[in-house]
C-alpha cells in the first residue's frame, strides 16, 4: 500500500478524533462552572418573556450548550447576556467574579440601574468588556484598569440611567499596552484629559464623543500608530490640533466637531486610507492649503463647516472623484468658485458652501454634478440671474437653497418633469415677484422658504394642500389675503411664519399640528380665541405682536397645554391681564407691552417659572459665540440630528413627522435640520428686542446681539445687598442697577464681568470701599458709582481712575483722585487753566457798557429768581405749579414716583399710551 493510499485510509479516523477531542475541549461544562451560572442566574431579576437565554438555563444540560455561554475545556470562556432585561443591581454577581477564565464579557442592553462594581478586577483574563446601554451610573471604578490583558472597553451609552457614568475618567485605563478599543461616548457628565499616550499603544478605535472631556490634545497623539478610528466629537477640547496628528498614516475616520479647537489645521495627506473627516462647529482658523488633501483617494466626507477658515477653497478638493460630501458651510472662504472638473461624473451627492463670502456667478460646472442630493449655496455674495429649470435638470437633487445672494431667480418652469425629487427649497432674498407656479404640483415639498421677496397680494389656496409640508415661510413680503375660505383647509404644517406682511382680517387657525405660528407685523383683526386650544393643541409658539387686535385676552390661551411662548405685545387688548397666564408652570415667555391693559399683576407666579439666565452666563472665552442673544423654549436643546430636533414634540406628532420624512436618507435629513438652525433661530428658540440704556445712550435693539446682553433693573424699589448670583453672568456688557435701595458693599467678584463694558450702581445705598477687583474689568467704559454711601480711598493705578469725578459724587467718605477730597482731609488746589492765567505783559481791562446790561438784568431777575433758589417752600411751590400746567396742556405726560438715595420723589414721565 502507497503512503498516499495509506494516508486517504487513515483520514476519516483522523477526522473522527479530531472531532472528538473537539467536542472535549468545547463541551462538558465543569461541574463547578454550572453552578456558578446557575447562582448567577437565580439572583439575577429579569424578564422572561423578554429572554432569549437566561429562560432557557437549567440543570439537566450540559452548561456550555447554553445560550449565551461559550467553553474551553468545561472552563467558560465567554458570557453575552446582553438584552435580557436584567434590573437588578450588581450586588448580586458574586459568582460572576469567580468565573477566573472568562475572556469575554457582555452585558449591554439591561437595566442595572448601579454602579460598574470593583470587583471586575477580579477577572485577570478579561480581554473584552461591553457595558454598553447598560444602565450602569456613578464613577468608573480605577480597578478596571487592572485588567492588564483587555482589548475592548465598552462603557458607550449609559444615560439609559438618570445620570449614566459621570466623575472624572481614570487615566490608568488609557495605559494598559493591549487595548484596542476604547469606547466611552454618550456619556455627558463623564469628563477628564487626555494624558501623554505610551509609545507602544495598540489603540486603534477610540471614541469619547458626546462627554465632557476637555483640554488640548496631547502632542504625544503620534504614538497611537495603530489608530483607525478617532471620534471626539460634541467633547469640550481646545487649543490647536498638534501637527503631530499629520504622522496617523493608519487613520481611516477622524471626527473633531463640535468642540472648541482653535488655530490652523494639520495636514492630512499622508492618511492616504482617510475615508470620512470631520472638523466642523470648531474654533480653526486660517488658510486651508490644497496639500492638506492631497492623495486621498479613498475620501467620501469632508465636513469643515462652522469654523473661521477664509481665503480660497483648496482645489485639490474638487479633484477628488471619491468626494461624496463637501460641506463648507458657515466660514470665512471668499473668491470666485472654481469650475468643477469632470463634473458629470463626479460622486457629490452633498455641497454646502451656504454662509461664506463667494462672489461672482455661481460655476454652471454645479449644475452639472448629476448625482447631488443636496446643495446649499445661500448666504454668499453669489449674483447675476438664474434660470431655475437649469437647476431642475438634477434629478436627484431633493434639498436646494439659493437664499439671500445678490441672485434675481428666474422661477418660471414650464417643464412639469424638473425637480422631480424636490423636498426642500429655500428661495429667500431671490427677489420672486409671485409664488413659483411649478410648485404648485410638488406634492413630495418638506419645507419651502420663499420670505424676503417681493411677492404682493393674495396668497394661493393651493399652498396649503401639500400632505408633506412641514415648514412653510413667507414672512417679510407684500402679502395682503388669502384665497378662499379657511374652512376646508386640513395643512398638516407645523412651522407656519407669515410676519412682516400686509395681511388682514381673521387670522388662520386650522393648522391642526401647528407648534409654532408667527402672525406678527401684520392688519390681524381677530383670531378664534375661543377654542383656539381645539384647533391648534400642540402649539407651543405663538405671536400675535403688532398687529390690531383689541378686547380683552381671552383665558382659552391657558388651555393650551404646551404653549411655551406668547407675545400679544403691541395691540389694542385691554382689561385684565388672565391670572392662568402667570400661573403657568410651562410658559417660558409673556409679552404683553404695548397694549391698553389695566388692574393689577397676579403675584401667584409658577414657582417652576424659569427665566433666560443661562444665556446670560455663556462666557465668551468658553465656547461662547458672537451672535444674537435666544433663550430655548425647551431645557438642553440641542438639535444635532433628527431625533434630537424632535424630543420634545408629542409622540402623536413625532410618529406623523417620521411617516412624511421616511423615504429621505438618514444623513440628509439630519443635515437639513442642522442647516435649520444654522440659518438663524429655529423652531425652539426665542430671540427678544429690548431697549436698554447702556453707556448712556439708549438703545432699541430687535435682535440683541450678545454685544448688547444686558441687565437693567434701574429706578426700581430693590433692597437689600446685591445678589452675588448676577456675578456668574459672565455675558453680561452692561448691569443697571441704579435708582434702587442696594445696601451693604459692592461685591468683589464683579471682577468675574469681564465682559462689562456699562456699570451703573449710582443713587444707591451702598457702603464701604470700592473693591479692587474692578480693576480688572478692561473692557469698562462707562461706571458710575455716585450717590451712595462709599468710603475710603479710591483705588489707584488701576483703571477706575481714569473716570471723571461725576462717577463718584454723593458719597462723602470717598477720597483721592479724580476727586478734589483728598484723604488727609484737605482739598485739591486747583491751578487756573493756561487760557485763564493772566501773562505778565498783559492788563485787565472792562466791557463797562457791557457790563451794565448784565448787572441790571442779573439784578432784575434776582429779586424773581432768588427766593426759588434759596427758600426750598417757594422752590417746592413753583415747580409743582408749573408740572401741574405742563400735566394739562399736554395729556401724554404724567407723573411716578421713585425711590432716590432714601427719598421719594415725583417725577414727570412721558406716557405714549
Amino acid at each position: 500500500m502507497s503512503i498516499i493510499t495509506l494516508l486517504i485510509f487513515l483520514l476519516p479516523f483522523c477526522l473522527l478524533n479530531l472531532s472528538t477531542n473537539n467536542i472535549f475541549v468545547t463541551g462538558h461544562c465543569l461541574g463547578h462552572q454550572q453552578s456558578l451560572l446557575l447562582h448567577l442566574r437565580n439572583n439575577l431579576i429579569f424578564n422572561p418573556t423578554k429572554s432569549k437565554k437566561l429562560i432557557h438555563w437549567n440543570q439537566s444540560d450540559d452548561c456550555c450548550e447554553w445560550t449565551g455561554v461559550t467553553c474551553n475545556k468545561g472552563h467558560v470562556i465567554g458570557l453575552d447576556l446582553s438584552q435580557e432585561s436584567i434590573s437588578r443591581g450588581t450586588d448580586h454577581l458574586s459568582s460572576l467574579f469567580k468565573l477566573q477564565y472568562l475572556q469575554s464579557l457582555n452585558l449591554a442592553h439591561n437595566d442595572f440601574h448601579s454602579e460598574i462594581p470593583p470587583e471586575f478586577k477580579k477577572l485577570k483574563s478579561l480581554r473584552h468588556l461591553n457595558l454598553s446601554n447598560a444602565g450602569f451610573e456613578g464613577q468608573i471604578p480605577i480597578e478596571i484598569s487592572f485588567l492588564t490583558k483587555l482589548e475592548t472597553l465598552d462603557l458607550s451609552n449609559t444615560v439609559t440611567s438618570k445620570h449614566g457614568l459621570n466623575g472624572v475618567f481614570p487615566e490608568n485605563i488609557f495605559q494598559i499596552p493591549s487595548l484596542q478599543v476604547l469606547d466611552v461616548s454618550y456619556n455627558p457628565s463623564l469628563h477628564g484629559s487626555l494624558p501623554n499616550f505610551p509609545s507602544q499603544s495598540s489603540l486603534y478605535n477610540f471614541n469619547l464623543s458626546h462627554t465632557n472631556f476637555s483640554g488640548p490634545l496631547p502632542e504625544s497623539i503620534d504614538n497611537l500608530k495603530q489608530l483607525s478610528k478617532l471620534d471626539l466629537s460634541n467633547c469640550q477640547f481646545r487649543g490647536t490640533l498638534p501637527y503631530s496628528m499629520s504622522n496617523l498614516t493608519q487613520l481611516v475616520h477622524l471626527d473633531l466637531s463640535y468642540n472648541n479647537f482653535t488655530g490652523p489645521i494639520p495636514s492630512f495627506s499622508k492618511s492616504k486610507a482617510m475615508v470620512v473627516l470631520s472638523l466642523n462647529h470648531n474654533h480653526f482658523t486660517g488658510t486651508v492649503p490644497s496639500t492638506h488633501f492631497e492623495g486621498l483617494t479613498n475620501l467620501i466626507s469632508i465636513d469643515l463647516g462652522d469654523n473661521s477658515f477664509d481665503g480660497r477653497v483648496p482645489s485639490s478638493l474638487s479633484r477628488l472623484q471619491s468626494l461624496q460630501h463637501l460641506m463648507l458651510y458657515y466660514n470665512k472662504f471668499d473668491g470666485v468658485l472654481d469650475e468643477f472638473p469632470n463634473a458629470s461624473v463626479s460622486s457629490l451627492e452633498m455641497l454646502d458652501l451656504s454662509g461664506n463670502n463667494f462672489e461672482g456667478p455661481i460655476p454652471m460646472s454645479v449644475f452639472q454634478l448629476k448625482r447631488l442630493r443636496l446643495l446649499y449655496l445661500s448666504k454668499n455674495k453669489f449674483n447675476g440671474t438664474l434660470q431655475l429649470g437649469a437647476i431642475g435638470r438634477l434629478q436627484n437633487l431633493s434639498s436646494l437653497d439659493l437664499a439671500h445672494n445678490n441672485l434675481s431667480v428666474d422661477a418660471r418652469i414650464d417643464d412639469a418633469s424638473t425637480f422631480p425629487s424636490l423636498k426642500t427649497l429655500w428661495l429667500g432674498s431671490c427677489n420672486l415677484r409671485a409664488f413659483p407656479e411649478f410648485l404648485r404640483n410638488k406634492s413630495s415639498l418638506l419645507y419651502l422658504d420663499l420670505s424676503s421677496n417681493h411677492i404682493e397680494g393674495t396668497i394661493p389656496n393651493w399652498i396649503w394642500k401639500f400632505d408633506s409640508m412641514v415648514i412653510l415661510n413667507v414672512s417679510y413680503n407684500f402679502l395682503t389675503d388669502f384665497e378662499g375660505p379657511f374652512q376646508n383647509l386640513t395643512s398638516n404644517l407645523f412651522k407656519l411664519d407669515l410676519h412682516s406682511n400686509s395681511l388682514q382680517g381673521p387670522a388662520p387657525t386650522f393648522l391642526k399640528n401647528a407648534i409654532y405660528l408667527d402672525y406678527s407685523s401684520n392688519n390681524f383683526s381677530s383670531i378664534n380665541f375661543v377654542d383656539i386650544a381645539n384647533h391648534i393643541p400642540f402649539l407651543y409658539f405663538l405671536s400675535l405682536s403688532n398687529n390690531s387686535f383689541h378686547g380683552k385676552i381671552h383665558e382659552s390661551f391657558c388651555n393650551i397645554s404646551d404653549l411655551r411662548a406668547l407675545d400679544l405685545s403691541h395691540n389694542r387688548f385691554k382689561g385684565l391681564i388672565p391670572m392662568c397666564l402667570t400661573g403657568s408652570s410651562k410658559l417660558r415667555l409673556l409679552n404683553l407691552g404695548g397694549n391698553k391693559l389695566d388692574g393689577y399683576i397676579s403675584d401667584t407666579f409658577s414657582t417652576s417659572c424659569s427665566l433666560s439666565w443661562k444665556t446670560l452666563m455663556l462666557d465668551e472665552d468658553k465656547g461662547g459665540r458672537f451672535g444674537h442673544l435666544y433663550f430655548n423654549l425647551y431645557d438642553d436643546f440641542n438639535p444635532v440630528n433628527f431625533i434630537t430636533a424632535i424630543v420634545d414634540l408629542s409622540s402623536e406628532l413625532q410618529i406623523e413627522l417620521a411617516k412624511v420624512i421616511a423615504s429621505e436618507p438618514t444623513l440628509i435629513i439630519d443635515h437639513i435640520i442642522s442647516h435649520v438652525f444654522e440659518e438663524g433661530v429655529g423652531v425652539r428658540t426665542y430671540e427678544d428686542s429690548v431697549t436698554i440704556v447702556n453707556k448712556g445712550r439708549q438703545l432699541n435693539l430687535v435682535k440683541i446681539l450678545t454685544a448688547f446682553t444686558s441687565l437693567d433693573f434701574s429706578s426700581n424699589s430693590l433692597e437689600g445687598p446685591i445678589p452675588e448670583e448676577l456675578m456668574n453672568l459672565t455675558a453680561l456688557h452692561a448691569l443697571n442697577l441704579s435708582q434702587n435701595t442696594f445696601s451693604g458693599s459692592i461685591p468683589s467678584s464683579l471682577g468675574n464681568l469681564k465682559h462689562l463694558e456699562s456699570l451703573d450702581l449710582s443713587e444707591n445705598s451702598l457702603s464701604g470701599e470700592i473693591p479692587t477687583e474692578l480693576a480688572e474689568l478692561s473692557f469698562l467704559a462707562v461706571m458710575n458709582l455716585s450717590y451712595n454711601h462709599l468710603v475710603g480711598k479710591i483705588p489707584t493705578g488701576t483703571q477706575i481712575q481714569t473716570f471723571e469725578g461725576d462717577s463718584f459724587v454723593g458719597n462723602e467718605g470717598l477720597c483721592g483722585p479724580p476727586l478734589t477730597q483728598n484723604c488727609d482731609g484737605g482739598r485739591k488746589k486747583l491751578s487756573p487753566p493756561a487760557s485763564e492765567t493772566p501773562d505778565s505783559d498783559t492788563k485787565g481791562s472792562i466791557e463797562w457798557n457791557i457790563l451794565s446790561v448784565e448787572l441790571g438784568f442779573t439784578f432784575g431777575f434776582g429779586i424773581y429768581i432768588f427766593p426759588l433758589i434759596f427758600l426750598k417752600r417757594w422752590r417746592m411751590w413753583y415747580s409743582n405749579h408749573v408740572e401741574n400746567i405742563l400735566c394739562k396742556i399736554v395729556p401724554q405726560l404724567d407723573f411716578v414716583y421713585v425711590h432716590r438715595v432714601g427719598q421719594n420723589y415725583r417725577i414727570m414721565r412721558w406716557n405714549p399710551y
